[in-house]
């Protein structure tokens, strides 16, 4: 009788979850054993015996001893083109161009009825000789059919020749904010970099509505597989946000998105107008803006020369004038300001115009999105300015093998400086820029922490003055991800009120072997107090 009486006063709930270690992620970085959800939000979070002694779940699952987190933010990443990219030749890891070459046969014996051969990912530091390829073999071999490949940091691309004449392109060609590579007799070889890709851009079909949102689809699962709850996709157009808008409200896709806008003319106009957006699962409150290319492809913008390129600096995309007026529109709005800046020049620059626009207003959250090679001195920026440096780790672990050729010994000590932006913001938002790094997030965690690639290289860790702690990272992909996009009521916490987006992993992240995450594996994600992905039983 007194058990049967105790049962009827537990409160009923929608889920229990127990018998777990639950990293909370508050503010003093608190654990609990069990946790209670009602209508997609954390009701309650405590010991086992409080959370099951005051409720009882319509759903009560046992996590069998394992480790739940928050879900994983990634706070930069590139959703909708990994999607879209789903349907192309994957070119990444690719060892030489003979290699790229045999993968794009393949791939077009498999879909001969495309009107275009794409491809993506390929990355000629990984090559011997590490030189660019030139358009010669895609001529012999599809010339007739137009070929774009896209190299792994977005910035340049591979065109043929048909391609070319698609586009007009000739040896007369110039395109501001952007270069094509030449050969020794001024013929375009079909390398373009940076704005020069949009002359060809504009002409590649985009897919069928319901081809995009089988890829989409498709691209959301393996998210999912990963821990991830919650993108901020790094730039896109408004068709692309209400696109994903609507398979949001059909229920279709169950990813929490914050989709930065970007800043062309069409759509500043357009969302200045109208104002943020906000759903329980799209959030639309950013710009985004290029400052420069990347360094891979020598495209970001450089205080001194390429170390193996005396006669390039790299370029900005666009004009310090048409920056500044750019900020000065966006801090008149409601919106954030998020700009890509790889090279120390353009940091230099953005930095100091964000805060001239800013005029002391700290908590607008404006980021630089990358902040990759920052002198001593615009470190301290962040922090003066209210600036969010928004990083991705692996990009250290996966530079540091050419990296230092392209910037030289003393300028690499400022590049991936990962720990002295955070003591000069308080806090980075960090993600993975997938497609360019793959998207598992904890791959970033062990590049955070340990400084060290998937064959845990070097021995040592990659400059580990500039390592962050387990509990930084973790905040980083969780909470701070969160705040950085006004976010950090809503999740990055398991706290009561917050959503219930959660993982479940089998290794503790906090105590396992550096060796060990990255083959920590997720048991199970929920959103919203609803499990979406569930390992399959071995």
């Amino acid at each position: 009788m007194l058990l049967s009486s105790c049962s009827t006063r537990r409160e009923a709930i929608d889920l229990v979850v127990y018998n777990t270690t639950v990293y909370t992620v508050d503010s003093a970085f608190s654990k609990a054993e069990a946790f209670a959800v009602r209508d997609g939000r954390i009701a309650f979070v405590g010991s086992a015996a409080e959370v099951r002694g005051k409720y009882r779940g319509a759903q009560e699952v046992d996590a069998g001893g394992k480790f739940i987190y928050p879900g994983f933010y990634d706070a930069h990443c590139h959703f909708y083109r990994y999607a879209l990219g789903l349907r192309e030749a994957n070119l990444v890891a690719a060892k030489s161009w003979a290699e790229v070459l045999a993968r794009l046969r393949a791939h077009r014996q498999q879909r001969p009825q495309d009107a275009w051969l794409l491809g993506h990912g390929w990355d000629q530091n990984d090559w011997p000789g590490r030189q660019f390829p030139t358009k010669d073999s895609l001529d012999r071999l599809f010339p007739d059919v137009p070929v774009y490949l896209t190299r792994i940091d977005g910035h340049a691309a591979l065109a043929n020749q048909k391609a070319l004449d698609l586009v007009g392109i000739t040896a007369k060609t110039v395109v501001p904010g952007g270069s094509l590579g030449h050969d020794a007799q001024g013929r375009p070889t079909g390398l373009l970099v940076d704005n020069a890709k949009g002359l060809v851009i504009r002409l590649i079909p985009e897919p069928s509505a319901a081809e995009a949102t089988t890829l989409l689809k498709q691209a959301e699962q393996e998210c999912l597989a990963l821990g991830l709850t919650s993108l901020a996709d790094a730039g896109l157009d408004r068709r692309d946000i209400e696109r994903i808008d609507s398979l949001q409200k059909a229920r279709q896709l169950r990813l929490r998105l914050n989709c930065m806008v970007s800043a062309t003319p069409a759509n500043l106009d357009h969302y200045l107008k109208r104002g943020p957006y906000r759903s329980d699962y799209l959030k639309v409150n950013s710009f985004k803006v290029y400052a420069d290319g990347a360094l891979g492809s020598r495209g970001a913008c450089l205080l001194a020369p390429y170390s193996d390129s005396p006669h390039e600096r790299g370029f900005l995309l666009q004009s310090a004038a048409t920056y500044r007026e750019l900020a000065r529109r966006v801090a008149a709005s409601p919106f954030q300001m998020n700009t890509h800046a790889i090279g120390d020049s353009a940091n230099r620059l953005l930095l100091d115009i964000c805060g001239a626009a800013l005029r002391g207003q700290r908590n607008r959250r404006w980021r630089i999105e990358h902040a990759q090679v920052v002198t001593a001195a615009d470190v301290a920026k962040f922090g003066r300015f209210g600036l969010v440096p928004s990083i991705q780790p692996a990009h250290a672990t996966s530079d540091m093998y050419w990296a230092g050729g392209r910037l030289g010994t003393a300028r690499l000590k400022t590049a991936y400086a990962y720990k002295a932006l955070l003591n000069s913001a308080g806090r980075v938002a960090l993600g993975s820029d997938f497609p360019v790094e793959y998207l598992n997030p904890l791959f970033g965690f062990h590049a955070a922490v340990a400084r060290q690639d998937g064959k845990n290289y070097p021995a040592g860790g990659f400059q580990m003055e500039n390592a962050l702690s387990r509990e930084q990272a973790l905040r980083g992909m969780t909470q701070w991800a969160a705040w950085a996009g006004f976010e950090e009521k809503e999740k990055g916490q398991l706290v009561a009120g917050q959503w219930a987006d959660f993982v479940v992993l089998d290794k503790d992240l906090m105590t396992a072997p550096k060796q060990e995450l990255r083959g920590t594996k997720v048991l199970q994600t929920w959103i919203a107090g609803r499990r979406v992905f569930s390992s399959p039983a071995k």
